[in-house]
């Protein structure tokens, strides 16, 4: 526990707080000037905290906490933590990992152009987040045919490919691997294609016409061609485009509308005075986070890897922070970016348009989300009709095995509330009792060490609302009547009999039941079968994603030991200094050299080696 011990050695300097509850996991980060008045805060008892916050304190352990030289270094830090961990309590972008973004691989000699969820420090550009799927794949549509970038994965700093494939043939490639374009001409398409993810079509067109009058004057006519059928695809974009600012500048509009459940940002993104984008992100926390601290947490999420950032930002009201957010800002960008909070004017009236759009998208977020709880509703009283269950199936939890003959063999456990589903409460394990490939017994360990830590929990008063402590309304096994058995037994050894069970085997998609001899068949358009079909579906996935991961780490921890002039020590010192093999991957040749032992050449064999197995 927090002892006045350890509030009065806190220093009274800027740096990051990080709370953490008795399991050492960190539920909060933070940022000081004054890491000794801010933390003491929490713990005066004077202080009206907002329930968030209290229920934050009850579960702080202790803390821990790391200095910086300014408020500025300490919001950097914080910002990386937070996207690293995760903290319960902090303010974030609602299922931002599941986000799409553009991105470009400026890293390489021929870079490439690609749709991906998942941001690394790879020194390429990302654009976005986007919230509209769809429009995001119709713009990579038009994109692709507008530029013709390579779609292949090869590594064309390092090999070469002697024909050209199809893409070259039907115009949609200019085939740098087989060297048909120099690496300035390509360097050139791909800077383009940078302008008009930027929002900087505008700008585009005019650059694309110049050359395309030049292409005609020098009577290079099969290249103004080219150039004339771009030009008339981004026409049609600009005539879209409507023009909201008249002093042609680039900056994002940001509305935040807040209820009780949480909060909507609105962006609206300006590009040489047209309004070129819009988007919208939902974030957690609701009416008793400030606002402020709603705003900044989008700032310093949003901003974090954009690949563009205008000049000005403007926001809907002043923050306390602006200064040390600015300076973030200018550190991302290059230069100095304003953030402004107007007053009259034209940049007035947008700020009230964005305003006014995070009000309108907030009610229907929480329509949308009426209407899905209705919907689900009726679907688990179908299930309960179906099944034949006591009660309505609030909560299910579904169970799964992966392995590959016997070996990282896992178990995972996923959890759907209302029909859908916690990804806070899946669980998964380890298979620590059986040799060989034997899923009965698998299911049986699993299921077993799961309730057996249940019971416990529930008998504890300090941990009666542990992890495992509530059970399932209904539990779901996949696989077929000797699934079920194997677990229906560890069950009656625990005195769970009560618990509802249900397994559903895949092949015929049968649902089978204790004490029923014929498996149940619910029509294929059930939509209570396509609820379980879910929740199999679900925990097979999270187990495979799991089993995945133990055979990669074995896989890249080995091949650390592949690499000559690694021995056990190097690889204690590397994994200790980058924390796991995943970011030993993502570090550059002049991040691994700031290891002891490791120079320059021993850091490429690494950075190859491991390359081959990403």
């Amino acid at each position: 526990m927090v002892t006045p011990e350890d509030l009065k050695a806190l220093p009274d300097s800027p740096g990051v707080y990080l709370m953490k509850d008795a399991a050492g996991k960190i539920i909060y980060v933070g940022k000081a000037v004054s890491l000794k008045n801010r933390v003491r805060s929490y713990f005066q008892s004077s202080r009206r905290h907002s329930l968030r916050i209290r229920s934050m304190v009850e579960q702080i352990d202790h803390f821990e906490y790391i200095t910086t030289n300014s408020e500025v270094e300490a919001l950097i830090l914080e910002c990386n933590l937070i996207k690293e961990e995760h903290p319960k309590y902090n303010i974030r972008l609602r299922d931002d990992k599941q986000y799409p973004w553009v991105k470009v691989t400026v890293n390489e000699s021929y870079p490439r152009i690609f749709i991906t969820r998942r941001i690394k420090r790879d020194g390429s550009k990302y654009y976005g987040p986007y919230t509209d799927v769809r429009a995001l794949r119709d713009t990579f549509k038009l994109l692709r045919r507008i530029f013709p970038l390579r779609s292949c994965r090869h590594d064309l700093d390092k090999e070469r490919v002697e024909r050209p494939c199809l893409n070259y043939h039907i115009k949609r490639c200019l085939a740098p691997c087989s060297g048909q374009v120099s690496p300035e001409s390509y360097r050139r398409l791909v800077d383009e294609v940078c302008m008009f993810l930027e929002g900087r079509q505008a700008e585009l067109y005019e650059k694309l016409k110049r050359e395309m009058e030049m292409a005609a004057a020098e009577l290079r006519y099969e290249q103004a061609a080219l150039l004339r059928d771009r030009l008339k695809d981004i026409e049609k974009i600009l005539e879209k485009q409507k023009v909201v600012a008249t002093g042609y500048e680039d900056l994002d509009v940001l509305g935040l509308a807040q209820d009780q459940k949480g909060a909507v940002v609105q962006v609206f993104q300006v590009r040489d005075g047209k309004l070129v984008g819009r988007e919208y992100f939902p974030m957690t926390g609701g009416d008793e986070t400030p606002r402020e601290e709603i705003l900044e947490a989008f700032l310093t999420q949003y901003y974090d890897n954009a690949g563009f950032i205008p000049k000005e930002i403007l926001i809907p009201f002043d923050l306390e922070n602006r200064e040390s957010l600015s300076e973030w800002l200018r550190s991302q960008r290059g230069f100095k970016v304003n953030l402004r909070t107007p007053r009259k004017g034209e940049k007035a009236e947008l700020m009230r348009m964005a305003q006014e759009n995070a009000e309108i998208l907030l009610k229907q977020e929480r329509s949308r989300e009426e209407q899905n709880r209705e919907r689900a509703a009726a679907i688990l009283e179908q299930l309960r009709q179906d099944l034949n269950l006591e009660k309505l199936p609030l909560r299910i939890e579904g169970f799964d095995i992966s392995n590959i003959q016997g070996q990282e063999a896992v178990a995972s456990m996923v959890v759907f509330e209302n029909g859908v589903p916690k990804g806070s409460e899946y669980r998964r394990f380890k298979i620590r009792t059986v040799e060989g490939p034997n899923d009965f017994a698998m299911l049986q360990e699993a299921i077993g060490r799961r309730f057996r830590k249940g019971l416990e929990e529930r008998e504890n008063v300090a941990t009666e609302n542990g992890k495992f402590a509530r059970f399932p309304d209904l539990l779901l096994i996949d696989g077929g009547k000797g699934q079920l058995s194997a677990v229906a037994e560890v069950l009656r050894e625990l005195g769970l009999n009560q618990l509802e069970l249900v397994s559903l085997a895949e092949q015929e998609e049968e649902v089978f039941r204790p004490g029923f001899d014929q498996p149940l068949k619910l029509s294929r358009r059930s939509e209570s079968l396509k609820l379980l079909q879910r929740v199999r579906d679900e925990a097979h996935r999270f187990a495979i994603t799991y089993h995945k991961t133990l055979r990669e780490k074995r896989t890249k921890a080995s091949a650390l030991d592949s690499v000559k002039g690694i021995g056990s020590k190097k690889k204690q010192l590397l994994l200790r200094h980058f924390g796991s093999v995943k970011r030993i991957m993502e570090a550059t040749v002049e991040d691994l050299m700031k290891v002891e032992g490791i120079n320059r050449k021993l850091a490429e064999e690494i950075k190859d080696r491991l390359e081959e197995l990403s």
